[in-house]
């Protein structure tokens, strides 16, 4: 099925105690509180079972709250362009195993290359990080390192990755033995969780553009949603084995215009569910269990990075979408439901981190 997009707890954890503002939505008004204030380009948003959570700055820093503390045994990064340290995971098993998963732009010689991995949260940082998996072929420049990370049920970590801006020209990302534009599947040692014949090691997809969000909904499969380049921008449903398209088929033009590819669509090619012209630059996936809002149960919401809002896609409607929009939303970069079911978002423009929860 493919659509054009119609154009919508947890305790307070930090020390930041700025009084709520109240957003009227489709399932009624909601407070946005403020749980974390002066960051720096935050990037990445992940929950620690005793009631804290993590967020990364793409400078390099992951930081811990509540308090807010700068934690080390961070790697080094290629901090450039839209480079930098960028997604978090905390696993299912962090209370047992302590582990926690970066991807990052990683610095090498001949430029950089999109990576993972993972280390040991104590009180003061991780311990004995190291990565686990990158991208075979390193390249220039700073742009579209994808690196949303996503853990299955099993364990099995998906990774997406960008085509680093090859631009409609390069056929990287339909390359099947090169990392970029690509979902990828690892075990947990970073060891490919699946092989395909004549792929890359670990390889699921391929044609993808600029992931900027992956989730999973609540019988296990994956989506992503991803950049254009002038216009659409796509949500995918991604199955083993697809090609997205990129750069043969696309619903945008080039920038300052004119056609990508062949056109909108090829046999073999996988059309996206949903797509958004002009382009909203879709940042950070969360898929709604319902909890606390049963009006949004299996609701998709992602954050507009061009138009600062929250984007809300129903499936039931055709993936009609509510935008909601706050003085907090700007620049929404990540998406996450806490575990009482609230929603909370990274604002770039303000540095900060919110809670979106029905009014007391």
């Amino acid at each position: 099925m493919r659509t054009l997009v119609a154009t919508l707890g947890m305790a307070a954890l930090t020390s930041v105690q700025a009084a709520a503002s109240e957003v009227e939505t489709s399932a009624g008004p909601m407070q946005i509180t403020a749980m974390a204030e002066g960051l720096e380009e935050p990037w990445g948003l992940a929950f620690l079972p005793d009631g804290g959570f993590l967020v990364t700055e793409r400078d390099g820093r992951l930081r811990r709250y509540p308090g807010g503390d700068s934690l080390t045994g961070l790697p080094e990064v290629f901090a450039k362009g839209q480079g930098g340290l960028l997604d978090v995971l905390v696993p299912r098993d962090f209370t047992s195993s302590g582990t926690v998963f970066l991807t990052y732009a990683m610095p090498v010689a001949g430029g950089a290359v999109t990576a993972v991995g993972k280390g040991q949260l104590t009180d003061d940082g991780l311990t004995g990080f190291a990565p686990i998996w990158q991208a075979p072929d390193p390249m220039r420049g700073g742009r579209h390192f994808g690196a949303r990370l996503v853990e299955a049920a099993d364990g099995t970590l998906y990774l997406a990755t960008g085509e680093r801006g090859t631009g409609p020209d390069g056929l990287q990302a339909q390359d099947p033995q090169r990392g970029e534009g690509k979902v990828i599947a690892l075990l947990r040692d970073g060891e490919p969780a699946i092989t395909q014949n004549g792929w890359l090691p670990g390889v699921i997809s391929l044609g993808h553009r600029n992931p900027q969000g992956a989730a999973l909904d609540g019988e296990g499969q994956l989506w992503l949603v991803e950049h254009g380049a002038q216009g659409g921008d796509e949500l995918n449903r991604i199955t083993p084995g697809a090609n997205y398209g990129w750069p043969v088929i696309a619903f945008g033009e080039n920038y300052g215009g004119g056609q990508i590819g062949e056109g909108t669509e090829k046999v073999g090619m996988t059309q996206p569910v949903t797509y958004w012209d002009p382009s909203i630059a879709p940042s950070g996936l969360m898929i709604h269990s319902g909890a606390g809002v049963a009006e949004w149960s299996g609701d998709f919401f992602t954050g507009s990075l061009k138009f600062d809002y929250l984007s809300r896609l129903d499936p039931e409607a055709g993936f009609a979408e509510e935008r909601i929009s706050a003085p907090e939303t700007g620049r929404v970069r990540d998406v996450r439901q806490a575990p009482d079911g609230s929603i909370w978002f990274l604002s770039v423009s303000n540095g900060a981190v919110y809670r979106m929860a029905p009014r007391p």
